[in-house]
């Protein structure tokens, strides 16, 4: 029994031809070795698994080959690989340097491909910087690394860089088809493309997935089988999804998030599934953009129609609603409401994006009466109830007649019920002859009462008028104005500035005599009076500010009638210009004179003391009531 070989090993590239998705990095280095144009340090960096040290390798056998040796000759004796994740020490470098000095005795270079350089340590790299800026003419140093940020300016400069990119799901499946083919298994295009999916750009990731695949399922390489395998959600439980998405069934869309969660997925994998689903959808809904899809043949039939029964502002809408049941997942404490509320808010999602009302999808289209506002209510007359009259005829017949007020519901209505106007003319008052009598019934006083509105089909049914009954004039049906604000303009459009020009032509200049106004002399004391009454109406107005800043100072009259006050600091001064108009008006209206001014002073010194003494206070206090100071001397009181 031959041993295994893994696949990563089995069809490592031999040739730059073979290297896959790296075309225009083994393009370049050929071009280098034809033309003898190759640096001494090269530098390969990139994501794991995409080919760094299978083109170190192969560059190394290329350079010392020469057509005479045979195809198996490796150059085992010219490459040295050095894995800087164990040997990333300053002695290692220094052995490694010793080792430069000696020239191959095969070919003609001597290769050193030193892998995760990045693993080095500071002072390695320090050794190593004198070597690599001019190493022996026989010497080629390939550095390969997946974290380039982590290696120090120093060396980066005196390197080639060469960046590989990520292995396209397309190049992967197509290699993966290559060695299936070789191997002789029959495999669906649609698991070769999950499998280089779930590799995630790295091709010896893919192989090794192949690998595992292989094993599961022998010669026959479904995509039942690799979905099963490798844990991954079939995109037919998006498919149903969205589906039932679309048919509003909120019920069996439940059902199968359970029914996922029961594979053992868990909610976040679904909900993010879900959006890359939705993101597929949008993607072909344009023929540009289509080739973002990185699926076998049959899934993009499949996904082409089912994106033709979805608007893109449906998805768009889905896609906000998912990605933000994605972001809020790991924080939620109770994850599968999450996504089960999420689901049912998709579900309610209209194919035009606008978010359908729960209680019609809960209700399956029926229609419910609801009660309007108040301001919507309208104002319909009651239908006319006529009296029941007692006749008695020749005969010994009794006969009641009573009007029947019908409601509201009553298809057989008649229009003069339903409409929301008085009726113009007296209606037809029915006759009933019996015998030689003649009754008229009486109508009684119609009165208003308030109707609600009905939704939807009751609406329409009781709204229906008689076109008969309309042409005539006996109704005429209620019109409720509303009042629309006129659109609104820019203050620079051309409309504006015309309306203000002419309201400036327009503006009409008002002169007022001053002759005429009354200018009534009066004392302080009665200034006084009005200003402590004008304080104390706007502290029970709730402006206690503005009453504490009027009450700092006695107000003092001065010559022109100038009422004067100080205050302590400018800020009360400018709450108090700010509010002054008010105060005037009172003052002007109260003592008969309308050229009263106020004029405002502050106080630097008593701004600046922020606290008063004992003895200030007491002093303060003396002034206002000298008879403290008796008291004071009769209990011989200290301070």
């Amino acid at each position: 029994m031959e041993p295994f070989i893994v696949s990563a090993r089995k069809y490592r590239p031999q040739t730059f031809k073979d290297v896959v998705g790296q075309q225009a990095i083994t393009n370049t280095l050929q071009n280098a070795i034809d033309k003898n144009h190759l640096a001494q340090a090269l530098l390969f960096c990139g994501p794991r698994g995409v080919g760094k040290t299978t083109c170190a390798r192969i560059l190394a056998k290329q350079i010392n080959s020469d057509g005479t040796e045979g195809e198996d000759e490796d150059f085992a004796f010219n490459i040295f690989e050095l894995d800087a994740a164990s040997n990333n020490s300053v002695d290692d470098i220094r052995n490694l340097i010793d080792q430069v000095r000696i020239p191959p005795q095969v070919g003609k270079y001597k290769v050193y491909i030193i892998d995760e350089v990045h693993m080095l340590s500071q002072s390695a790299f320090n050794a190593f910087l004198k070597t690599l800026e001019e190493p022996p003419k026989h010497a080629i140093f390939i550095l390969a690394t997946t974290e380039k940020h982590k290696i120090i300016p120093t060396i980066l400069s005196r390197c080639q860089i060469f960046d590989f990119k990520r292995i396209t799901v397309k190049d992967a499946a197509e290699y993966l088809k290559y060695i299936a083919e070789s191997q002789g298994i029959n495999a669906e295009e649609d698991a070769l493309h999950i499998i280089a999916q779930k590799a995630d750009g790295a091709m010896r990731d893919a192989l090794s997935i192949f690998d595992r695949v292989v094993s599961f399922s022998g010669s026959e390489l479904t995509r039942k089988a690799v979905t099963e395998n490798l844990n991954v959600l079939d995109y037919d439980t998006y498919f149903e999804a969205t589906d039932l998405i679309l048919e509003h069934d909120i019920p069996n869309l439940l059902l199968l998030f359970n029914k996922t969660l029961s594979l053992g997925f868990d909610g976040h994998h679904f909900i993010a599934g879900l959006a890359s689903h939705f993101r597929d959808l949008m993607v072909c809904q344009h023929p540009d953009t289509i080739t973002l899809l990185e699926v076998g043949e049959a899934a993009q039939q499949l996904y082409r129609e089912q994106s033709k029964k979805t608007a893109p502002a449906f998805l768009l809408h889905a896609l906000t609603i998912a990605n933000d049941c994605d972001l809020k997942y790991k924080t939620s404490k109770n994850q599968r409401l999450l996504v089960e509320l999420t689901l049912m808010k998709l579900a309610s999602i209209d194919f035009d994006g606008e978010k359908k009302n729960p209680e019609s999808v809960a209700l399956d289209n029926t229609t419910i009466d609801f009660i309007a506002p108040s301001s919507f209510y309208q104002q319909f007359p009651r239908p006319k109830k006529h009296k029941a009259i007692k006749v008695t005829s020749s005969s010994d017949k009794e006969v009641n007649y009573e009007t029947q007020q019908q409601s509201p519901n009553n298809p057989k209505q008649e229009p003069q019920q339903l409409a929301g106007a008085e009726h113009k003319t007296e209606p037809n008052l029915p006759k009933v002859q019996e015998g030689k009598e003649e009754v008229v019934l009486q109508p009684e006083t119609s009165v208003k009462e308030p109707v609600l509105f009905k939704s939807t089909q009751s609406a329409q049914e009781e709204t229906k008028i008689d076109k008969s009954t309309t042409e005539s004039n006996e109704l005429v049906p209620k019109k409720i104005n509303i009042n629309i604000p006129k659109k609104r303009v820019s203050g620079l459009s051309i409309s504006s500035l015309n309306a203000k020009k002419l309201h400036e032509q327009n503006k009409v200049e008002v002169v007022i005599d001053e002759n005429n106004l009354p200018k009534n002399a009066f004392t302080e004391e009665e200034l006084r009076k009005h200003w402590a009454d004008f304080v104390e109406i706007i502290d029970r107005k709730g402006q206690k500010i503005l009453a504490s800043n009027l009450h700092t100072d006695v107000p003092k009259l001065k010559e022109n009638f100038i009422i004067h006050i100080e205050l302590p600091n400018g800020t009360m001064k400018k709450e108090i210009e700010r509010e002054q108009f008010e105060l005037m008006e009172y003052l002007r209206t109260k003592l008969n004179n309308h050229f009263i001014t106020l004029e405002i002073g502050v106080n630097e010194a008593s701004a600046k003391k922020f606290a008063f003494t004992p003895e200030e206070k007491y002093q303060k206090l003396r002034e206002k009531n000298p008879v403290i100071d008796l008291l004071r001397q009769e209990f011989d009181l200290d301070l």
